[in-house]
């Protein structure tokens, strides 16, 4: 997933890794603690909604976004959505 992380945020160097990785693991465990299930976080590399999500936490925590309201708000909807998608939530 880092690989993609990177490619949106036009990073190309390895100077910023574990930052990065940090905030990914971070997206992930904000995702389980609002309630989408633990069994989708695992698979997360290949699930295109949680990258979107985690893509979008990682550009709203690193750096200073130009815009972080509409990031935050981005990422609420896409968490809500996830957590009462089928498959997604635990129910």
């Amino acid at each position: 997933m880092l690989a993609r992380i990177k490619l949106a945020l036009r990073i190309t160097t390895n100077a910023f890794d574990d930052e990065l990785n940090g905030l990914i693991q971070a997206a992930l465990m904000d995702l389980g603690l609002v309630g989408i299930d633990s069994a989708v976080l695992v698979d997360a590399t290949t699930d295109e909604l949680v990258i979107t999500a985690v893509t979008t936490y990682v550009k709203l925590h690193f750096g200073d976004p130009s815009d972080p309201d509409r990031l935050k708000a981005s990422y609420d909807e896409q968490k809500a959505q996830l957590i009462t998608a089928t498959g997604y939530g635990l129910r």
